[in-house]
């Protein structure tokens, strides 16, 4: 029964953390660091056996390593590095090839409006501050909603979500 609410803990920091980057282009340490902490409570109530927690806890440091790497030579964001590293934490590396394959199609989707977005003249539109900011071409792509998108799609398939849910 305790469990419950912690299922909804993945989603809603998912989509907080999609929004923030949306309105801010920033992604907020805590959230990261709140899906890691409820994931380190989580697995053992869901039954998680050690040998999946160890491999669940090396996907997220392999893909923090990674992404990590991507920040250091300015191709990833430092907080897009970080979220993507604390979702894999949750999927685990059985779902860690489709979460990035939608990360990427997600992705791809959002650069191609995004940039719809910027050919249309600024004049001709009335923007609020976060939208102006977002249709600079100097500014770049909110990928914690491809990241968010990607793993909101993925969650309801892995063996966690599943436990907490039966």
């Amino acid at each position: 029964m305790f469990e419950y609410p912690l299922l909804f803990v993945f989603p809603l920091a998912m989509a907080y953390a999609a929004a923030s980057d949306l309105l801010t282009m920033t992604i907020p340490n805590r959230i990261s660091l709140m899906l890691i902490a409820a994931f380190l409570v989580l697995a053992p109530l869901s039954g998680m056996s050690w040998q999946i927690f160890g491999q669940h806890l090396a996907t997220g440091a392999a893909v923090l390593t990674i992404g990590i790497v991507l920040f250091s030579m300015g191709i990833f964001g430092g907080g897009d590095a970080k979220l993507l590293a604390a979702a894999s934490l949750w999927l685990g590396v059985d779902h860690l090839g489709p979460f990035m394959g939608y990360v990427a199609i997600i992705g791809g989707i959002l650069c191609t409006v995004i940039l719809a977005y910027r050919r249309i003249p600024a004049e001709a539109l009335s923007l609020p501050g976060w939208a102006a900011r977002l249709h600079s071409p100097k500014t770049g792509v909110p990928y914690g909603i491809a990241i968010s998108g990607a793993a909101l799609m993925i969650y309801p398939k892995t063996p966690l979500y599943m436990a907490l849910v039966s």
